[in-house]
């Protein structure tokens, strides 16, 4: 399991000065999906979608995900808690997390990344369960980016 960054989110953090993960995918929104992630960010998605993760399920003004403070290499969720409303019956795999202006499908130049689910520990994304039922509410109050200092 590792976070598999898009070419573009790469490239948007290698830019012009002032560009930083945070500042990049602030505003942003995460979808999970059935099946085994991409092996590539820059690929299309794969699987069904089962909900859209955002700072208010979808219903505010300002809905997209917010990122906290950042200290000793760890970036955790902001608030509010980030969820969503589960759109059909499925088993969560993964998730792709899109920059506030990101597109679905194959890119080498949108910011996303890609992460595996797992069911309370193991996964880059650890849910309480991961068998979700439609009209229910998935929410998710912790979860940080690490960056390794090697």
């Amino acid at each position: 399991m590792a976070l598999r960054l898009s070419s573009g989110l790469v490239q948007g953090m290698l830019g012009t000065a002032g560009n930083n993960f945070r500042a990049l995918m602030n505003g942003g929104w995460l979808d999970i999906f059935t099946g085994s992630q991409p092996v590539s960010a820059d690929y299309a998605e794969t699987g069904t979608k089962l909900a859209r993760i955002s700072s208010t399920s979808g219903t505010g003004v300002s809905d997209g995900c917010k990122f906290g403070t950042a200290a000793s290499g760890i970036l955790p969720i902001g608030t509010p808690a980030w969820s969503g409303v589960v759109l059909v019956d499925g088993v969560a795999g993964w998730f792709r997390f899109y920059g506030s202006a990101g597109t679905s499908g194959s890119s080498n130049s949108e910011l996303r990344f890609d992460g595996s689910i797992a069911a309370v520990s193991g996964g880059d994304l650890n849910l309480k369960h991961t068998d979700l039922a439609a009209a229910s509410t998935v929410t998710i109050t912790a979860a940080n980016i690490t960056q390794p200092k090697e």
